[in-house]
């Protein structure tokens, strides 16, 4: 049977990485996913993806740096399917964007980072929340970082975020407990994404070492990890299987943090 059998889930960051990868497993578990993104040709590709495969899929193109957007994408999956059942807050943006020691970090970067990766996860929470407790039923996941629980090196901002959200996250958890609401985060290591391909290649130059070579020793598994090592989580996080956790960041990081 599939666990999210008509559940309208809402997922940001799906045109690609590990987004693409939620979408997909949720669509495989049944659910209506609404995919946002900037770039609406990844979007389009995720939706005939799914469509062509018997599902139903709803792409919404949204600049989320726009605090106006978040209500509006809200707004667009209730006219379309109904109230949000399943929120992912998922799109982020990456030190790789501008790694560099946090005294010397442009302050715009860094009010940048904190809108997307804190802000935004906010401002969807409460979009969406008060009709998750009206209905008694919904789930709130947010994909953190094993940075939300150490410092990064050149990375003030997205690690600060990152704690940031975790705070949030458990705030909201405790402040919906025993209404049928679940808030939780998962907290990645090192994932094969655009965004961690530049951080990589950054870090290795750094320290005088091949992309290849430092890759391989990233974890004590070895390598990195795919965007589909990350989605079986959301996927029991979102089901009836995780009713009983909440508040909680789970680490899949190939053992790169062991806490």
């Amino acid at each position: 049977m599939a666990k999210l059998k008509d559940r309208v889930a809402l997922v940001t960051g799906a045109g690609r990485g590990i987004g693409r990868a939620i979408a997909l497993a949720f669509f495989g578990e049944g659910a209506r996913v609404a995919a946002v993104a900037r770039s609406r040709a990844e979007l389009d590709s995720l939706v005939q993806e799914i469509d062509s495969s018997g599902g139903e899929a709803l792409a919404i193109a949204a600049d989320l740096f726009d605090r106006r957007e978040c209500a509006r994408v809200v707004a667009e999956v209730r006219e379309q399917w109904g109230p949000v059942d399943i929120l992912v807050n998922n799109a982020g943006l990456g030190s790789s964007a501008h790694p560099a020691p946090a005294v010397d970090l442009p302050v715009d970067f860094w009010d940048k980072t904190l809108e997307l990766n804190l802000t935004v996860p906010f401002l969807l929470a409460q979009a969406v929340v008060p009709a998750m407790i009206e209905r008694r039923w919904g789930r709130v996941i947010t994909v953190a970082s094993i940075a939300g629980r150490v410092g990064t090196l050149h990375g003030a901002a997205y690690s600060a975020s990152k704690h940031g959200v975790m705070g949030l996250m458990r705030t909201l958890a405790l402040e919906s407990a025993g209404t049928g609401v679940t808030v939780n985060c998962i907290c990645p290591g090192p994932v094969k994404t655009v965004m961690n391909d530049l951080r990589i290649a950054y870090d290795a130059q750094r320290l005088g070492m091949a992309v290849e070579e430092f890759e391989s020793k990233l974890t004590p598994i070895g390598g990195r990890l795919v965007p589909e090592d990350i989605a079986p989580m959301a996927v029991y996080l979102a089901g009836e299987e995780g009713r009983m956790i909440t508040g909680q960041a789970f680490n899949i990081c190939g053992g790169l943090l062991m806490s």
